[in-house]
């Protein structure tokens, strides 16, 4: 009797305790509906537990699929216009009404949960759409299952090139293991990269090679992206509508295609302002006489340079009156005379008429004339004697 109390009184205490944390499902994330079969324009609620804290997942219908296998042939089996989004709690949990449509392919249908950001998770529930019309699954290639042994890595790194925005590449290394019953040969991989939230562009890559049953290899698949690629990517692997594995990409900035903008809205308008020089100075009209006569003026740096140059020249020509009234006169000098073709000497020069006669000077009062001298006497001037000078013994 004793036996029997105690296990009843330990599961009452546990029941009235309630739980300690959060529950979740020792496999993983599950997804449940509140019916199993609903027809179009109809809706089932749709909850889940075991997923991660505050993660945004993605609830669409999706046909020639089962839990077993996956959806056969992705997304594009499903009704993706229909879909509806959902954030769980904290604990992991979600409950939300999703409309029944009908996928573009046949059922077996399913209703497939699967997270939008961060680790991959996805989980899949049977549900029959009353109306759409039921096919079998096309057959599997062969009985072999491949699994993946280790942690997947990129390896490789960009050049000269991909700074400038070539295409950056990596190698997708991986190893894999057949865990069927039958070998598998050329096994083709679908490898996607996805920028942030937006959806993964698929390529298909083949591994030439047969692997045994119990047999593993390591395999290594090229990952590119395309020209000027930059940011957080991820790029997914998947074999036979599974999904093997996940690995993180960050991609650098090209910053040589900045650099080389910079250096060419600078280049350019040099450019185009030396060209402009050198037609405005060919168009431009010359004086006459050509390019020697043309007058230099002096550089504004030089003159900056020079200011005790420019205040000394007029102390300079202050100080030499003499040259300021000479220069005029050097000026009208008449040119001297040349000898005839014939041998005969030329005609001497007539001394008045060569005589010049400046506005500020009378003409009896040219400088250089007799009548000019200081030392010459005149008849007004009160100190100069009349008289002639007598001459002292000899």
């Amino acid at each position: 009797m004793r036996r029997i109390v105690l296990p009843a009184v330990a599961a009452l205490l546990l029941a009235l305790a309630g739980p300690a944390g959060p529950v979740r499902a020792a496999d993983g994330p599950a997804v449940h509906l509140s019916a199993s079969q609903a027809g179009t324009g109809g809706s089932v609620t749709v909850s889940g537990t075991g997923w991660r804290p505050r993660a945004l997942l993605m609830m669409l219908v999706c046909g020639r699929a089962t839990p077993a296998r996956g959806v056969i042939g992705g997304t594009n089996s499903c009704a993706n216009g229909d879909g509806r989004a959902v954030t769980t709690g904290a604990d992991g949990r979600f409950s939300r009404r999703l409309p029944v449509a009908e996928p573009p392919v046949p059922c077996p249908c399913v209703v497939h949960v699967a997270t939008v950001t961060g680790a991959r998770a996805e989980a899949d529930t049977v549900l029959a759409v009353a109306g759409h019309p039921v096919a079998p699954l096309p057959a599997e290639r062969s009985a072999g299952r491949l699994a993946v042994l280790s942690d997947t890595r990129l390896t490789g790194s960009g050049g000269l090139l991909t700074w400038f925005g070539a295409p950056p590449g990596r190698t997708l290394v991986f190893t894999v293991g057949n865990t069927g019953t039958s070998p598998i040969e050329n096994p083709v991989f679908r490898v996607g990269t996805a920028h942030g939230v937006f959806a993964p562009e698929w390529d298909e890559r083949q591994w030439h090679g047969t692997l045994a049953p119990g047999k593993k290899a390591q395999i290594e698949l090229p990952v590119e992206l395309s020209a000027g690629a930059h940011g957080d990517y991820t790029v997914t692997l998947r074999y036979a509508g599974r999904v093997l594995s996940e690995q993180p990409w960050g991609v650098g900035r090209p910053w040589g295609v900045t650099l080389f903008w910079i250096l060419l809205c600078l280049v350019v308008p040099a450019a185009l302002f030396r060209v402009g020089m050198a037609v405005v100075d060919r168009v431009r009209p010359r004086r006459p006489g050509g390019a020697s006569h043309r007058r230099r003026l002096p550089r504004p740096t030089a003159l900056l340079s020079r200011p005790t140059a420019l205040l000394s020249r007029p102390t300079a020509l202050l100080s030499r009156p003499s040259a300021l009234l000479s220069r005029p006169t050097a000026r009208l000098r008449p040119p001297l005379p040349r000898s005839r073709t014939d041998g005969s000497p030329a005609p001497a020069a007539d001394p008045a008429a060569t005589t010049p006669t400046l506005p500020w000077f009378t003409p009896d009062s040219t400088p250089g004339g007799p009548a000019g001298r200081s030392s010459a006497p005149h008849d007004d001037s009160p100190t100069s004697p009349t008289t002639p000078t007598t001459k002292g013994p000899t």
